[in-house]
């Protein structure tokens, strides 16, 4: 049987009164990481954390409803996979937001301000995974941000050098790592959606720096990534533009020859040629069978028949369905709509 996961985001209840990038009218990528956020936090009073609490409770009772087999805590207390996690690197100032152009100029965006070493500050990873996998008996997945994406989505007004800035941002990321190792998660994925969208310099520090990020993790952990091609700026787009479809390609053989053990690729919305995954012999793919910016809900039928596809190139026990990227864009009844499909599908193959 295929197994099932999700990537990360899944929408918020409507309880759960915190900033959400999805919710930006100009699309996630444009979102200002303002300060809002610890407004918001410091408006829900006493009961911000039982609050919170009692969403990531409902995002995993949908996750596992629908059949998921390694859920994630649906990203429930962050304003955005990015920023939240900044908000706890040293170095990174936040009531300093600079102006950057950003995707080739499409948009500009003010962004947290690096302004001195990048350090990890406190460990708070530990706590968000035990509250989440205190919800279930199925392992539950953490997700972090990569160095060269939070690289990219701060302005660095200390470094001038995006390989160094990337290098120390990977040994803060490490400690939160290793904190989740040693506490018993064994699912850690990293997301660096910049290596599809710049695959040269990825081949040329990036993959370095996600080793650095995943140094001295136990074999018990599977080091994931995630490399996604890009949110549009609402449903039902079709036009909006997304990595170099042959991304994939340029960097399959470094993710092979990695320590990464299993890797995230995005099919849904655009699909690969899937000789691609020949190139895996020991990684295991995590396939994209569901879109996450497209309304319309992919029949069990449409997905089975791609995971076996699939089937033909690589081996059903280093095969894993999930949705392209994290699900914040769609209606919780959609979410629950596609992953159900998603989840029979994978639980019907052969």
């Amino acid at each position: 049987m295929v197994k099932t996961t999700c990537i990360g985001a899944y929408p918020k209840p409507d309880y759960v009164d915190l900033p959400d990038w999805f919710n930006h009218p100009d699309g996630p990528d444009a979102a200002d990481p303002t300060e809002r956020w610890p407004d918001a936090m410091n408006a829900l009073g006493n009961d911000a954390q039982s609050i919170i609490s009692r969403g990531v409770q409902e995002v995993i009772a949908d996750q596992i409803e629908a059949g998921i087999d390694i859920p994630t805590d649906g990203e429930v207390p962050r304003e955005n996979y990015i920023h939240y996690h900044c908000r706890h690197i040293e170095g990174i100032d936040f009531g300093v937001l600079t102006e950057v152009s950003l995707r080739n100029d499409a948009y500009s965006a003010r962004l947290p301000t690096v302004n001195g070493p990048v350090s990890a500050g406190n460990i708070f990873l530990v706590q968000d995974w035990k509250r989440a996998q205190a919800c279930t008996d199925r392992p539950v997945k953490i997700t972090i941000p990569g160095p060269m994406t939070i690289t990219d989505t701060t302005a660095d007004a200390y470094y001038g050098d995006a390989e160094r800035l990337g290098a120390e941002l990977a040994d803060a990321l490490n400690h939160e790592v290793i904190a989740l190792a040693e506490a018993g998660c064994t699912n850690i994925q990293v997301d660096e959606p910049l290596f599809a969208r710049k695959p040269a310099a990825a081949l040329d520090y990036g993959f370095e720096n996600l080793e650095r990020t995943f140094h001295r993790c136990p074999k018990n952990v599977t080091p994931t990534v995630h490399m996604c091609c890009g949110y549009p700026d609402r449903l039902d787009n079709p036009d909006y533009p997304k990595a170099d479809p042959d991304s994939y390609n340029k960097l399959a053989d470094a993710i092979e020859y990695s320590s990464i053990m299993a890797v995230s690729i995005e099919d849904a919305h655009r699909h690969n040629d899937l000789s691609l995954l020949d190139r895996f012999n020991q990684t295991c793919v995590i396939l994209g069978v569901i879109a996450v910016a497209k309304s319309k809900v992919e029949s069990v039928g449409e997905i089975r028949d791609r995971l076996t596809s699939a089937l033909e190139h690589i081996d059903a026990d280093r095969l894993l369905a999930a949705p392209d990227c994290g699900l914040g864009l769609l209606s919780r009844e959609l979410a629950r709509s596609k992953l159900a499909n998603m989840c029979e599908a994978a639980r019907t193959i052969g």
